[in-house]
């Protein structure tokens, strides 16, 4: 793990650039994505699969993940967030809106990272209920010692320590999402505003 200061790549917070703790860098991500769309695909086998990106921490595993599958594929969002701007989460917030219609298809939730795992398991209630074939479950992060659910994704990029991430997708208060690789935060920058 490497220690660097985030540069020009991440807009930050003061005239004082933080400090990050490298986890995961460009190419162990990519790696990680691959060997997930491998999985993927052995697992459909070339069925038709509607994949729901879980917004918006998703976004750059989504893009990444949708171009190395190889079935018919259909890709649409939900937004989910219970964190607002902060380190702690709060009441979580659905918004299917921009959803398609998911009935007797086999969907593919893909989410950044699970943590509690709360947020996950309530949009797969969601799901559920809109009567899928099937639902799995995809994310990039799981997070050791942090799971509040007896549930469990069915594909799961990198287990990573209990530290507050961010890139690849991932933020704070808005910033880093633009990381091409995944950091852990200083304590000390966490008290940061933008």
């Amino acid at each position: 793990m490497a220690t660097v200061g985030a540069g020009s790549n991440g807009s930050f917070l003061d005239e004082t650039e933080p400090t990050v703790k490298i986890l995961l860098d460009e190419r162990e991500l990519r790696q990680g994505v691959e060997r997930l769309a491998g999985e993927v695909n052995g697992h459909y086998d070339g069925e038709s699969l509607t994949i729901i990106g879980v917004l918006t921490g998703s976004v750059v595993l989504l893009a990444d993940l949708i171009r190395l599958l190889e079935m018919p594929l259909r890709v649409g969002v939900v937004q989910a967030s219970s964190y607002r701007g902060g380190t702690e989460a709060g009441e979580l917030s659905i918004q299917a809106d921009f959803m398609p219609d998911i009935t007797s298809r086999h969907v593919l939730l893909v989410d950044d990272i699970f943590d509690t795992g709360n947020t996950l398991v309530e949009v797969v209630k969601l799901v559920k209920e809109l009567q899928p074939a099937s639902v799995a479950t995809l994310v990039l992060l799981r997070k050791t010692g942090r799971q509040q659910v007896s549930y469990e994704p069915d594909f799961v990029g990198f287990d990573i320590p209990d530290e507050f991430v961010v890139g690849y997708g991932l933020d704070y208060a808005d910033a880093y999402r633009n990381l091409n690789y995944l950091a852990a935060l200083e304590p000390e920058d966490l008290n940061r505003t933008i």
